[in-house]
């Protein structure tokens, strides 16, 4: 058997990050190391280990733990970050690339990041653009190997953080997915479980360049992850 792929995890505590732990349950193939600002529960049987430490020290933790992939799932939400622009950016720009920037100075091959539908720097959404400007700025370090995810709307548990029109939307998305064809068909809701497959799959694959994965890349990426043996459960 090979030698397991060392993935590094920062965003541990957010829906996708905390959806990437337990997809992790089991696994031999792989393993995880979390980096947060804050303590997580850890899912039970996981074997990882998870760092929390100021944004400022996570190249540090980068460095001695030397993963071979990383993936991003750092982002906040607009009301979050009290509707300040700056706010925003800090979070969804400043320390994702400042991140991206420490991965790539410590040797980390493979960068995978959670964006979002519609990111363009061209946009009139300031979300959209946002997302676009981190994009373009991520493909300027030049990993061997970067995949950035661009989900619609996320379905999953995320714990207190709903706002009324965001839950309608995720009870309403299976039959909004249906009507969403053709160039459309890249807005579908999406389940939180499918993009940490896809991350994971994604994170484990030498082959080298840059990839833009919309919803059916997505799910076939997710359908690409190996499965786990039945005495590894």
């Amino acid at each position: 058997m090979s030698d397991p792929v060392r993935i590094g995890l920062i965003g541990a505590t957010g829906l996708i990050g905390s959806t990437v732990m337990r997809a992790c349950v089991g696994r031999e193939d792989l393993r995880l190391t979390g980096i947060a600002r804050r303590e997580a529960k850890l899912p039970s049987g996981i074997r990882m280990e998870l760092f929390v430490a100021e944004p400022d020290k996570w190249g540090e933790v980068i460095e001695a733990v030397r993963p071979r992939a990383m993936i991003c799932a750092l982002g906040t939400t607009w009301n979050k970050a009290g509707q300040d622009e700056a706010a925003f950016r800090a979070v969804d720009q400043d320390l994702v690339l400042a991140t991206a920037e420490a991965a790539k100075e410590y040797g980390v091959e493979t960068f995978v990041h959670v964006s979002s539908v519609g990111a363009d720097v061209a946009s009139k959404t300031f979300y959209l653009r946002v997302k676009g400007e981190v994009e373009r700025d991520l493909a300027k370090l030049r990993f061997n190997r970067l995949d950035i995810l661009r989900p619609g709307l996320l379905r999953g548990n995320r714990a207190n953080d709903r706002r009324p029109a965001e839950r309608l939307g995720i009870a309403a998305a299976p039959i909004l997915n249906l009507l969403l064809h053709g160039q459309f068909r890249k807005y579908r809701g999406v389940r939180a479980e499918t993009v940490a497959d896809a991350a994971l799959a994604l994170a484990m694959r030498p082959v080298r360049g840059r990839f833009v994965h919309d919803h059916d890349a997505i799910l076939r990426a997710a359908r690409s992850l190996p499965q786990l043996a039945a005495d590894e459960v």
